[in-house]
């Protein structure tokens, strides 16, 4: 399971780099709400795996984190 969520951390951030590097050379910032919301998945993956090594205050801070992202990227993209 620990690796799994490492995977999926990895490429998330792979993804969140190239899209963010994507943006600032082209200056196109029609996707910084799909970055931001991938962001968010990102650190949520990063809480849970915080939360199974023992690290508890920094897993909610990393949940309270990923929470707030997550919301204003949908809120974003609702508007």
């Amino acid at each position: 399971m620990k690796l799994w969520l490492k995977i999926i951390q990895t490429i998330l951030a792979l993804v969140v780099l190239s899209l963010s590097a994507y943006s600032l050379i082209t200056g196109e910032y029609g996707i910084l709400f799909q970055t931001q919301l991938l962001l968010g998945i990102m650190l949520l993956v990063l809480g849970i795996t915080q939360f199974q090594e023992k690290r508890k205050v920094t897993s909610i801070f990393l949940f309270l984190c990923s929470g707030f992202v997550l919301f204003v990227s949908i809120n974003g993209l609702l508007s």
